[in-house]
């Protein structure tokens, strides 16, 4: 696709919407115009809903471990510290850190989950009840759980540039 000013702006102003994917933007540029920002969301989920098994698996794949140690980008750093996921005891972090590892040992994915939505406690409880899951049901759950945070980061974003 032929870079335009105006999807250069598009790019810059959405592609952080979605954790190290910025495929789904780039995809949805094409869908425009939109009515308001439930159009756009609407059209981002459509992009995904569409893109096939492997590169939603990607997308899912570009999200960090929750608790993890390790550098995040700033939308998952400010969600991640919200819920308390920054600043875990060691022991909070040995429980993080085994979940993690049985989760992805189970789906082979991270676990994707809406931080903003959650404490620690109800994050872990959510851990414990998602590994019950079948892949299917997982990999759908994840997918609704990424439409969740994108939402959140696209009403942030509306309320950053809102007129005065």
């Amino acid at each position: 696709m032929t870079e335009t000013p105006e999807r250069a702006a598009f790019l810059r102003r959405y592609g952080h919407l979605f954790e190290h994917s910025p495929w789904v933007v780039e995809q949805a540029f094409a869908l425009r115009p939109f009515a308001d920002d439930e159009a756009l969301h609407a059209a981002l989920t459509r992009v995904v809903a569409e893109a096939g098994v492997e590169m939603q698996r990607r997308l899912i794949a570009a999200h960090p471990e929750l608790g993890a140690r390790v550098a995040l980008s700033e939308e998952s750093d400010a969600e991640q510290t919200g819920a308390g996921l920054r600043h875990l005891s060691e022991a909070e972090f040995a429980r993080f850190a085994a979940l993690n590892a049985a989760y992805r040992e189970r789906f082979g994915l991270p676990f994707i989950i809406c931080v903003r939505r959650h404490d620690k406690a109800s994050i872990l409880a959510a851990f414990s009840r998602r590994l019950a899951h079948d892949a299917a049901t997982e990999h759908a759950v994840a997918l609704a759980e990424i439409g969740a945070i994108t939402r959140l980061r696209l009403a942030d974003l509306a309320l950053t540039t809102a007129p005065a």
